[in-house]
């Protein structure tokens, strides 16, 4: 490089706008852009090269029209970048809420592209030609799946609960056990849904220990519901007791009092037939004699953001008309990607290879170990002498709330520090963890016990390419 090049220089030297915008350099840059950002991005860098150059810290080599075209696109790229990005969840947790839970179908995938691409019967009835109700597309498939008389669909699961609460307990009585008052993310408390749904929370029991005579003794003139929460994510051990649905059912049925359940998981299937902990089913609850049941649609269930509520007609029929029910309503989408889920269900004996939740479920261990034992080379090669990258066992977990306790056996890889010491491990693992999450795919692991852990149990064949692209991208 010759010695000029590096010369200080002075602002007149800048060269113009518009005689670098029409030089060859730049044409891809308008080409991908577009002239508007990239007239804006340029006069931006001129700007900043001009504060440069009256400073006397501006190279001539900065002022080249190439640099100027390299400037201008990585800052295009990066304000393009999509604030939403697909990511690869190492983490170990399968239905991981702030990772965007469960991972859509293959069936489920392809509706929803037809469902963006071509006008749809969401509220036309075809068989009459009249306008028509948009839970019936889904409605009849969740009544078969639950043995529920009727059935329908809201944004999430807090939003069943809340449009249930306001419809039929508004000014009067909840019965809940203080066992099952429940926090969930995001402060999702029951209580707090009780005030703004306008219902009076009747609290039974104690925290550990609540009894039928519990439910009995509160039952008076003002009360509209007696309602068992799903503890979604925590467990009551030790000296408990519980009242079960069935139960309370017997205990409210002669007063005419109907029984909700916010079952918050939401299985359609009994999961133990895979080699899973056991979840109680929408369908048992039903059959236990719950007059309501709510529960997500991107939980255990496997599809999209959904609330559901399931059960008795007539009291599904007063839900609907609540003036909340249109502000709380799913769109085309959320619909067109949750019937194929639901009709996976009818074919239980193939749901583990179509469905992607129960599929990163029910993964092997040996599958899981082999893939590491491929990674970890390639890892610690882009990661040098600075870390030591082993293919190592590990546990992970369902996650959202559902079976908080239990834990899943997985493979994956474990990243420490070399050297063994823990002196400045801390702060290595940060570097690594924030240079894994600022690849252009991020890579999100956990740092736990002096290391660095990316648990493979949701890494699917076909994406372990493109995973060690990422590592590769590293040595960078």
């Amino acid at each position: 490089m010759a010695e000029d090049d590096l010369a200080p220089v002075s602002a007149a030297d800048l060269p113009s706008l518009d005689r670098l915008l029409g030089m060859p350099d730049f044409q891809a840059a308008l080409a991908d852009y577009g002239r508007t950002q990239v007239t804006a991005a340029l006069r931006a860098d001129l700007d900043a090269c001009r504060g440069e150059a009256l400073a006397g810290n501006l190279s001539r080599e900065t002022l080249a029209p190439e640099a100027f075209a390299a400037r201008v696109t990585r800052t295009l790229a990066a304000r393009n970048r999509a604030t939403l990005r697909p990511v690869f969840n190492l983490t170990g947790t399968v239905l991981h809420t702030n990772l965007g839970r469960a991972l859509l179908p293959e069936a489920a995938v392809d509706a929803v592209m037809q469902a963006l691409t071509s006008p749809a019967n969401l509220e036309f009835d075809l068989a009459t030609g009249g306008r028509g109700d948009r839970d019936d597309l889904i409605a009849p498939l969740l009544c078969e799946l639950t043995g529920g008389e009727a059935a329908t669909v809201v944004n999430n699961n807090a939003a069943a609960v809340l449009l249930m609460l306001a419809t039929l307990a508004k000014r009067r009585e909840v019965v809940v056990s203080r066992g099952e008052l429940v926090e969930i993310g995001g402060a999702f408390r029951i209580p707090d849904i009780m005030t703004h749904a306008g219902a009076k929370l009747v609290e039974i029991g104690t925290t550990n220990r609540t009894h039928a005579a519990d439910y009995r003794n509160a039952i008076g003139e003002k009360t509209a519901l007696l309602m068992k929460v799903h503890c979604s994510n925590y467990e009551v051990t030790g000296f408990t007791k519980s009242v079960d649905v069935s139960e309370v059912a017997a205990i409210a049925k002669p007063h005419g009092i109907p029984v909700a359940v916010d079952l918050g998981s939401g299985t359609l299937t009994p999961l133990e037939r895979w080699g899973l902990p056991h979840e109680t089913t929408v369908q048992e609850t039903i059959a236990a004699g719950a007059d309501l049941v709510t529960f997500s649609g991107d939980k255990l269930l496997g599809g999209p953001q959904a609330g559901m509520i399931v059960g008795r007609k007539d009291l599904i029929a007063k839900i609907k008309k609540h003036p909340l029910k249109r502000a709380l309503r799913v769109g085309k989408l959320t619909l067109a990607a949750l019937e194929p889920v639901l009709r996976l269900y009818r074919d239980p004996e193939h749901l583990p290879e179509r469905l992607t939740t129960l599929r990163l479920l029910t993964r092997t261990r040996a599958e899981m170990a082999a893939q590491a034992e491929r990674l970890a080379p390639v890892l610690a090669q882009s990661l040098g002498e600075a870390y030591t990258v082993t293919a190592a066992p590990m546990v992970s977990q369902i996650g959202s709330g559902a079976l908080p306790v239990e834990q899943l056996p997985s493979y994956g890889l474990a990243i420490a520090p070399a050297g063994g010491g823990k002196r400045g491990s801390g702060r290595a693992l940060a570097k690594l963890e924030a240079a894994l999450r600022g690849l252009p795919y991020p890579v999100i692991g956990r740092i736990s016990d002096q290391t660095l852990w990316l648990d493979l149990r949701c890494l699917e064949a076909s994406d372990e390419a493109c995973l060690t692209l990422q590592f590769a991208e590293l040595r960078a």
